[in-house]
């Protein structure tokens, strides 16, 4: 069972008692990622989330890792484009000890000067380690392009140049303005005893600053784009962007088995006519990037850079057969059960509910029942499914991002 409940300065808890386990899960979510930059700041959110594991009144950076190895916990962060999350995955009788380590960060953290430009320089070597993965800069630089000149198109990391420019005074305003009361969630899964929890979120959190919820950032405009980038490497690496739905759209539920037909399991059409039958490249998959208020659709594989032009070819007559003649009913049912299996997989962890608890009510106020998910997922027909690639995947506004030896490549051709 889920209870919701509220700390006496404003942020939400959601609590979810799973009994039967031996572990917990605890995290703290705030609203706020690198689409609520800007140009002069863009990488500052995930600044913060670096700083705060450098040091407290308290305990130092070493002494933070290993307070959290001592009770054997997992504890990290991550930023993305609308969150930021702090949590810990320990055993039950440890969760205590992982409560006040990430409320000492919250409360104490020094954000001192030093400890500051020396985290400037691992931001900036973790910039270079993208920038030479082809993979990520494939990715990352399409989303750059069709959301141009919108936060929501921003990289995580920020540039070099905003890294390297951001101020001591810049975070602690950054952080005056969002990590506020009602700008954040907490939530905690597994096996615990609710009220004790409770006091404990209280003694270790209800001094965060009251204050509202920051206004989110306007829809992007989706621009259609071909973005190309010379590298030195083997393979050429392909990303194909359409536009497609928001997080929480109504079509969701199609778009997830779509996905899974079309190229997200090893039993997809990508994958079996792409890799196994036609042998064009080792990996090939689609997956949907949804955010708040916009998504994308996107086609990812690395070829050899003569495959280049069979590889979309074909991907593109998947496409089309699946507009033309829909999915089988064997596909359907075979779909279905295995994202029902997934949900209830899932849905056993303490970290996958902590997770998805705390993302529900930060990003909807309101957490959707499993049974209620899978009975959404049941409801879907083929129809449905056709009708989402007819409007969706459209080749006429769809955007492409090349990586790779681009010298023998005819961009005439997209």
């Amino acid at each position: 069972m889920v209870n919701r409940k509220r700390l006496s300065n404003g942020i939400t808890v959601v609590l979810e008692k799973m009994p039967y386990l031996r572990s917990a899960a605890f995290g703290l979510w705030v609203k706020v990622g690198s689409s609520d930059e800007n140009d002069d700041n863009n990488g500052i959110s995930h600044i913060i989330e670096h700083m705060l594991f450098k040091g407290t009144k308290n305990r130092t950076a070493k002494r933070i890792a290993d307070d959290m190895a001592r009770i054997g916990g997992d504890s990290n962060a991550y930023t993305s484009k609308e969150c930021t999350s702090f949590y810990a995955v320990t055993l039950d009788e440890h969760l205590p000890i992982a409560i006040e380590i990430i409320g000492d960060m919250l409360n104490n953290s020094l954000l001192d000067e030093k400890a500051l430009e020396k985290e400037k320089g691992v931001i900036i070597e973790e910039i270079d380690m993208y920038d030479d993965s082809p993979e990520d800069l494939v990715h990352e630089m399409l989303q750059m392009k069709v959301w141009d000149h919108h936060s929501l198109g921003y990289q995580i990391s920020g540039s070099k140049k905003t890294v390297r420019s951001v101020t001591r005074q810049q975070i602690l305003s950054f952080m005056e303005q969002y990590y506020v009361s009602e700008n954040m969630v907490i939530s905690v899964a597994g096996n615990f005893e609710e009220d004790y929890i409770m006091d404990l979120l209280e003694k270790h959190f209800s001094a965060i600053k009251k204050g509202s919820r920051q206004p989110e950032c306007s829809a992007p405009i989706y621009r259609p784009t071909i973005y190309t980038k010379e590298k030195d490497v083997e393979q050429l690496h392909l990303n194909i962007a359409f536009e497609s739905v928001p997080a929480d759209a109504k079509e969701k539920y199609a778009l997830t088995i779509l996905n899974s037909v079309f190229g997200g399991s090893i039993n997809s059409r990508l994958f079996q006519i792409i890799r196994e039958n036609l042998g064009l490249t080792y990996t090939i998959y689609s997956y949907g990037s949804a955010y708040k208020k916009a998504g994308l659709y996107q086609v990812y594989g690395a070829m050899n850079p003569m495959q280049l032009e069979a590889v979309v070819q074909n991907t593109f007559e998947i496409i089309e057969d699946i507009k033309a003649n829909g999915i089988t009913d064997d596909e359907l049912i075979m779909t279905k059960e295995q994202i029902k299996t997934e949900l209830i997989l899932g849905s056993e962890s303490a970290k996958n509910r902590m997770n998805s608890n705390g993302k529900s009510i930060l990003f909807k106020d309101s957490i959707t029942p499993l049974e209620e998910t899978i009975s959404k997922v049941n409801a879907v027909d083929k129809e449905e499914i056709t009708d989402f690639a007819k409007r969706y995947l459209l080749r006429e506004n769809c955007s492409f991002s090349l990586v790779g030896n681009l010298s023998n490549i005819n961009m005439g051709g997209f």
